[in-house]
């Protein structure tokens, strides 16, 4: 089938950048807000998204789905979906890209095939769009032929073969190194902190670990507000690897510890909201003081 529309669910961070990337590429983009944030709102506004009332009617005026939202969300709107496609008869393609075990997308998979659409197994690595740009979105299952059409409108769309789980697969490893070190550099950044140590700490970093300095500078400060979000996705790639015979205690930690900073007042902010001009000494300062001995 032809892609002429696509919905995005949400259009929050990375949804809205991504709708806004295929509509200036000619796609027509819609979703709906329905219950949505006034964030979330005003994100899809500024993309040029078209609102409509309702799932139903969401999924009439869309050939493709997109469902770009927090982990722990995927089997509600999965299962809402699959009941407006079941209630309208609509011959669809949805696309699972959010940052869940391939366990659960299989899972998924089921419910939406049973509802009446077509399933593709999809992640997404690496930043929002951002001047024409695109994070590389990882696909698998027996409908991404179909899937890749939206390479003609702007999106990295990549083929990872008929196996359906392969493409969530591939985001639990990658996202399991960039916020699993994250986590983990945060967790020894405070406990220097708390023991007056921290200066000493960044010396010795500075000497031996240069490029360590540079990432923690680079992702540490805007970390806090994503940090909420990122509990269920952290939770994820636990059951990911307790599926695979691996030990999940180390994710379990990595959950922990974004549920604890997000319980932080940093954890209140967004990426439009933060502090952009706090380094990250002061962001680890401020966790510090906000975290119980």
């Amino acid at each position: 089938m032809s892609i002429e529309s696509l919905a995005i669910l949400s259009p929050g961070d990375m949804g809205h950048a991504i709708g806004q990337l295929l509509r200036e590429n000619e796609l027509r983009v819609l979703t709906c807000l329905a219950g949505r944030s006034g964030r979330t709102r005003e994100l899809s506004e500024k993309a040029g998204i078209i609102d409509v009332p309702n799932l139903n009617d969401l999924v009439e005026q869309s050939d493709v789905i997109m469902s770009v939202t927090v982990s722990e969300a995927v089997p509600g709107l999965c299962h809402e979906i699959a009941d407006a496609v079941k209630a309208t008869g609509t011959d669809m393609l949805f696309a699972e890209c959010n940052a869940i075990a391939p366990t659960l997308s299989q899972e998924m998979a089921k419910v939406l095939q049973e509802g009446g659409a077509r399933y593709v197994d999809a992640s997404i690595i690496g930043p929002p769009p951002r001047n024409g740009s695109s994070p590389r979105v990882y696909a698998s299952g027996d409908n991404v032929a179909e899937f890749e059409q939206l390479r003609d409108f702007g999106l990295d769309v990549r083929n990872l073969g008929p196996k359906l789980g392969r493409a969530s697969g591939i985001k639990m490893c990658y996202a399991a190194m960039t916020k699993g070190t994250t986590a983990l550099q945060a967790e020894l950044l405070i406990a220097a902190e708390k023991m007056g140590l921290t200066e000493e700490l960044m010396a010795e970093f500075a000497g031996s670990q240069p490029a360590v300095i540079e990432r923690m500078e680079g992702w540490m400060p805007g970390m806090p507000a994503k940090s909420r979000r990122w509990v269920s996705e952290m939770e994820e790639i636990e059951a990911t690897f307790r599926d695979l015979g691996l030990t999940p205690n180390i994710f379990k930690g990595v959950a922990d510890m974004y549920r604890m900073i997000g319980g932080t007042p940093l954890g209140n902010e967004n990426p439009e909201s933060r502090d952009k001009a706090r380094n990250l000494a002061e962001t680890i300062k401020l966790i510090a003081e906000h975290t119980s001995e």
